[in-house]
């Protein structure tokens, strides 16, 4: 007995100390990837794209500029897919997409559901195969609403148009026992900031091959308003050069420069419940 007891705690170290390698690893491998593409990408490797709306505060700040990985989730070739890291989304992915109902625009979700799984929310918590998610990153910054935080429900009076007609379909054809059920090729995407998210609960799914890639790493972020981010039009475009040039400095989030952005894996999420999470209210 005495032998095993004191041998206990080698082999407890053993395994910290070789997480903390693998850990290392990981983070080297990130950088490694991400320089490579700063250095070498085109627009067919890496894209940048800035957040213009807080659906996923506080994971992602409006006016974050990121670098976006477009070869991970890329069609492998028959020779290419051993030589590049090709992968299929996985739970907890932040990933960058076509817009199912307008392509022309682009948004950044978490995924939450892969094909097949079978989901549901309820008071605010996301059931996934039956198994509540404690989910570190998510963040409600409005007070409950049983029409929002409860899923699938009737349909959204927000929906309109082919969001209407999207959310239509997924709620009459992928629901079975009370659970939304995500069909092949297909993902269901939501945002962190859980009470302000234009996502998958609205619209249905996301198909695969409107995914375009995952960020890499936050190059730049400033504070700056959505119509300034968003808009199109030349009052716009001045309002936001002009407000650059005044404040350049003052409104960079340099905290948040250079800053690596990963997913977060089903292994990451915790056993137990979670207190509610407000987040920043100004962020």
């Amino acid at each position: 007995m005495a032998h095993h007891t004191a041998t206990v705690p080698v082999v407890k170290a053993a395994k910290i100390d070789a997480k903390r390698g693998g850990q290392t690893r990981n983070s080297i491998a990130e950088w490694a990837v991400t320089v490579l593409l700063l250095l070498f990408g085109t627009t067919t490797l890496v894209q940048a794209f800035v957040i213009p709306t807080g659906s996923m505060e506080d994971t992602l700040l409006i006016g974050d500029h990121l670098l976006v990985d477009k070869l991970a989730f890329a069609s492998s070739g028959p020779v290419s897919k051993y030589l590049l890291p090709y992968e299929q989304p996985k739970h907890g992915d932040i990933i960058v997409f076509r817009y199912p109902v307008d392509i022309t625009q682009t948004f950044v979700k978490r995924v939450i559901g892969l094909p097949g799984d079978r989901l549901k929310m309820v008071n605010r918590n996301v059931y996934r195969n039956g198994v509540q998610l404690n989910e570190p990153y998510t963040y409600h910054k409005f007070s409950y609403d049983a029409s929002r935080d409860n899923f699938p429900g009737e349909p959204s009076m927000f929906a309109e148009g082919l969001q209407a007609q999207y959310q239509r379909d997924m709620l009459d054809h992928h629901v079975t026992n009370g659970e939304i059920v995500v069909p092949p090729n297909s993902y269901f995407a939501m945002g962190d900031n859980r009470d302000n998210s234009l996502d998958s609960r609205y619209w249905g799914f996301v198909p695969r091959e409107n995914i375009i890639g995952k960020p890499l790493l936050i190059y730049w972020s400033y504070k700056a308003s959505t119509e300034d981010l968003a808009g199109t039009t030349v009052d716009s475009l001045f309002s936001h050069m002009t407000d650059l040039a005044t404040h350049f400095f003052s409104r960079t989030r340099w905290t948040r420069t250079f800053r690596v952005i990963r997913g977060f894996p089903d292994s990451q999420l915790t056993d137990k419940p979670l207190p509610l999470n407000p987040g920043n209210p100004n962020p």
